[in-house]
């Protein structure tokens, strides 16, 4: 079997395992624990005046209840502020239990441990807790009133305020820019509040055998998990295990480290000297996880008659929720890659991430990016209609040349590195998406419209990963890095890339992700990163193991390294291969031994005479055995692009809305497996029609969650998911080893902006805020009606 598999549509080599029930997940764990439930907070925002555990006590099976005068001073403190920024100038976390206010409807203020969840619910429903209700801030108008204050020391509601700016290349702003352009709009954009709903909730199981720490979280970053664990409970690292099982989804909700929950539950597995299990609801996940998505972005550009967009400004309010575990993140992103594949004259943009009494906000999959490509995407499609010009047109007069590359946007991006584009062909893939989607064939119909959307992702942000890979003497690879999975296929990917690098056939090959006593050191899985990161760390380590395994290989074949190849587990010599020496031999002599354990390690030992007398067993500077350990740091982020289109219809009854096609062009730079990617986007698009169409969360005025649960939350299911229909352009990112760039955003990026263009050109109707319903687009059509024509007019023209 050939052992160059990179590039190759492997197929999958975890799917057997999942597919028949062999997955073990954190609820497959720990079946004796003790169980933990928590009572939460049933209001947005009131003051705790009492907790009366009493009733509870009662309860057969209880073993503990803690409030957050129970927690010592180092595990009560306020949960980490993960990113600090300069511009995040009133950072507020939550506690792990709350003391003396909640702020939003799911805060936890009491954990309860028992016997088993069943008694633990019980007595959380016998505690009674004394609130003062106070007036809740709901929605980002009233937040910025700052008339009510989510926290009392925080003026305005504003938790943080940047402004970033281009000037033009005459020195020009962007006020300036637009001021002085032939022709300016002005108009505002909506993208609601939304979040992911991995098919396995959070979940926390905890052992402490009285000098260790063993941690199983369903996270997206088990080593941040650890060192968070070890710091609130005052552990030394090393006496600290934290391990990600099996992973049933993340989209981001799983970034967070530490969640209350992971302090919590093995503060309590101490404290109690047993095993204590957590693992959440639905609507526990509903009212006391992350969201996201939500923001309001007020647009003024200016532009010639060519459509080349001379200026450029935003200003963007973003709903933080009621803390910033992860700081401004999200905001930056979208205020950043805004700019997508274009070349814009003058650009300012500005936001303000306002608390409100909600669920906190951090990264989901996109991360700011599909608020951002709504902006720049509706942007486009206005100006085009304004000019009376095809919408691809106006988009490839600003594009960024292929022969411009790397790109400079004179901005700082999220990793605090400039936004600097590393490699494109943004005119080739609108060739190639047109072709594809069939857009200059396209007929006009009533009820039947046409949309096109893109974008540029940055991926691969550092600082750094590694990878550890050790060859065993019967002729075994295995791998080990950092990152956790959630389903991305990194137990293939990165024995594709191990396989290419040594030459070994991929069924010898294993992948272990997310365990720290296997690799320590390690970010974490999020924005899209991982074969970018782990991929070039783990190919760096089989460089090293390739360069030492020749070297051995050379002294027991008396031949040069630089003659020797591997080739399906063997050495040998180029041009004869019957010189030759398997893999498993070298790693043998790779570890010079005292004891024989089997025939082939009997090779090694002190007196099989493989060995010089005139040197010592293990050379200067070496280490016994056939491994390596490699880190990847790069200097700044990679940047993927893509661009989507699709063909929708609009019932002209219902108001119904349709995908009857849905075309995808993407390059990540070189495709490790392109079957893995197709993958990605697949579930990336149906999340983003999921944003664009369904999936809303709806607070009312007391700041009540009311769509909490499957029942009221819409989402997607198959038959509303079109076939997709997908391309690859290859342009390799000069950044790293390998060439490749991230896609597990790829596919959620666009989505929204991309159906709000075909509804638009279906209806004739403004489509400025997403998701939309049926119910929505109908009465968007009784108002059109009401003004006369189409709403699609030049009322929002500031030309006179």
């Amino acid at each position: 079997m050939t052992t160059r598999l990179f590039g190759e549509a492997v197929q999958r080599r975890e799917d057997p395992r999942l597919l028949t029930g062999g997955g073990r997940y954190l609820d497959d764990l720990g079946s004796g624990a003790l169980a933990a439930a928590f009572v939460r907070s049933p209001h947005a925002h009131a003051r705790i005046r009492d907790i009366d555990v009493s009733a509870a006590l009662d309860v057969d099976g209880l073993v503990a209840i803690y409030t957050w005068e129970d927690l010592p001073e180092r595990v009560g403190r306020p949960l980490p502020l993960l990113i600090p920024h300069p511009a995040l100038t009133h950072g507020r976390t939550a506690y792990p239990l709350a003391r003396d206010v909640v702020r939003h409807v799911g805060e936890p203020v009491v954990m309860v441990v028992a016997r088993d969840r069943y008694l633990a619910e019980d007595a959380c429903g016998l505690i009674e807790v004394d609130y003062e209700p106070l007036k809740p801030v709901v929605g980002l108008e009233e937040a910025v009133q700052g008339v009510q204050l989510v926290h009392e020391d925080v003026p305005g509601n504003v938790g943080a305020h940047l402004v970033q700016e281009v000037p033009s290349r005459t020195g020009r702003s962007a006020r300036e820019a637009i001021e002085a352009s032939p022709h300016t709009l002005s108009f505002r954009l909506d993208i609601e509040r939304s979040a992911s709903m991995p098919l396995e909730g959070r979940g926390v199981y905890a052992r402490w055998d009285g000098s260790d720490l063993r941690v199983y979280t369903s996270t997206q970053t088990s080593t941040s998990v650890r060192m968070a664990v070890a710091a609130a409970l005052g552990l030394p690292l090393p006496h600290v295990e934290v391990i990600a099982p099996d992973v049933g989804g993340g989209f981001g909700v799983k970034i967070v480290h530490p969640w209350p929950e992971e302090i919590l539950v093995p503060w309590a597995a101490m404290r109690l000297g047993q095993e204590v299990k957590w693992t959440e609801d639905r609507r526990e996940h509903f009212i006391s996880s992350a969201h996201e998505r939500g923001q309001v972005q007020h647009v003024r550009v200016g532009f010639d008659d060519d459509g080349v967009v001379n200026g450029l400004d935003v200003t963007i309010l973003h709903d933080h929720g009621a803390y910033t575990p992860y700081g401004i993140i999200v905001p930056i992103i979208t205020s950043t890659q805004l700019l997508g594949p274009y070349r814009i004259g003058a650009y300012r943009v500005e936001f303000s991430a306002v608390y409100t009494n909600t669920v906190q906000v951090t990264p989901y999959r996109g991360a700011g990016r599909p608020q951002a490509v709504f902006c720049m995407e509706r942007t486009m499609d206005k100006i085009a209609r304004y000019l009376g010009k095809d919408r691809t047109e106006v988009r490839a007069a600003n594009f960024i040349g292929p022969d411009e590359f790397p790109y400079d946007q004179g901005m700082t991006f999220q990793d605090g590195r400039p936004l600097i584009y590393d490699s494109g062909d943004y005119p080739e893939m609108l060739r190639m998406i047109k072709e594809l989607i069939g857009w200059d064939d396209f007929e006009p119909a009533e009820h039947r419209g046409i949309g096109i959307g893109c974008y540029v992702e940055g991926t691969g942000v550092g600082p750094y990963e590694g990878g550890h890979v050790q060859i065993t003497s019967d002729g075994r690879v295995h791998v080990s890095t950092g990152l956790t999975s959630q389903g991305q296929g990194h137990e293939t990917v990165f024995a594709q890339i191990a396989a290419t690098e040594l030459g070994v056939p991929i069924e010898r090959i294993s992948v272990v992700t997310g365990d720290t006593r296997r690799f320590g050191y390690a970010v974490g899985t999020f924005a899209s990163r991982a074969a970018v990161m782990s991929g070039n760390a783990v190919a760096l380590a089989c460089r090293k193991v390739r360069e030492k395994a020749l070297r051995i290989a050379a002294e027991a074949l008396e031949a040069d390294p630089g003659d020797l190849e591997i080739a399906d587990g063997l050495v040998h010599v180029v041009g004869a291969p019957s010189a030759s020496i398997p893999l498993s031999t070298v790693a043998v002599l790779a570890n010079p031994l005292r004891y024989a354990f089997d025939e082939e390690t009997a090779k090694a030992t002190q007196f099989s005479g493989n060995s010089s007398p005139d040197k010592p067993p293990v050379a200067e500077g070496e280490e016994p055995g056939l491994e390596g350990r490699d880190y990847y740091s790069p200097i700044r982020s990679t940047f993927a692009a893509g661009m989507h289109a699709a063909i929708v219809e609009t019932d002209p009854l219902t108001a119904e809305i349709k995908i009857l096609r849905y075309a995808v062009v993407h390059d990540c730079g070189r495709l490790i497996n392109p079957m893995i990617v197709e993958g990605q986007i697949h579930g990336g698009v149906a999340q983003g029609v999921g944003g664009a169409l369904y999936e809303r969360m709806v607070y009312d005025g007391h700041g009540q969650l009311l769509n909490a649960s499957f029942m009221d939350f819409l989402m997607p299911y198959v038959t509303e998911i079109p076939h997709i229909e997908t391309a690859h352009l290859e342009t390799p990112s000069p950044l790293n080893p390998l060439g490749v760039k991230g896609a597990g955003e790829a596919g959620v990026i666009p989505v929204s902006a991309v159906i709000a263009g075909a509804i638009e050109d279906a209806e004739g109707i403004e489509i400025d805020r997403m998701p939309i319903s049926p119910s929505e687009l109908f009465d968007l059509r009784n108002l059109a009606g009401q003004a006369g024509g189409g709403a699609c007019d030049d009322r929002r023209r500031d030309d006179p």
